[in-house]
């Protein structure tokens, strides 16, 4: 067998070996979500959008709280466009399966509107309408398939200097 074809049987084995290993506690359940905190617009952290992406995203981090007992961090995410409408939502992500739920959206009368059975998705999915989750996520709410800091704190720094990376 050629080098070249090794390389790529040895990189395909460690891919699939390292897909194997995502365990999920089949005992985890998650905590009931408190009801939508209140956010402010004008404190924003920004989230790194690809240029594509005409819609600007930010997380309030007044909002950020992780959650110590089913390790879910939730927080309100705000979108705005060049006009300057807004649109919000509540959010969780649960970085150990790569997942995020929407819990409830702010309804055009500015109160925030529950949905009825809010499920969780793949925010890696390019199906679906995740693409701000995801570059949370990446940013500065998780490390993989771990939350990138054990307090608020750090993953507030985090967010603000995605280079930088959480110190805990």
């Amino acid at each position: 067998m050629k080098l070249k074809q090794r390389f790529w049987l040895a990189l395909t084995w460690v891919a699939f070996s390292a897909s194997a290993q995502v365990v999920t506690d089949p005992d985890w359940k998650e905590t009931e979500a408190p009801p939508p905190p209140a956010f402010n617009k004008d404190q924003l952290i920004k989230i790194d959008m690809p240029k594509y992406v005409s819609l600007r995203f930010g997380v309030d981090p007044a909002t950020l709280v992780i959650n110590p007992v089913d390790g879910i961090v939730r927080y309100v995410v705000v979108a705005s466009n060049e006009t300057g409408s807004i649109s919000a939502m509540y959010e969780g992500i649960r970085c150990s399966t790569g997942e995020v739920k929407t819990y409830a959206r702010i309804a055009s009368n500015g109160n925030w509107s529950l949905l009825k059975d809010p499920q969780w998705r793949d925010m890696y999915d390019t199906s679906l309408p995740s693409r701000h989750a995801k570059a949370l996520a990446r940013q500065g709410v998780c490390d993989g398939m771990a939350m990138a800091a054990s307090s608020v704190a750090g993953i507030i720094k985090s967010l603000k200097n995605p280079a930088q990376g959480a110190l805990q």
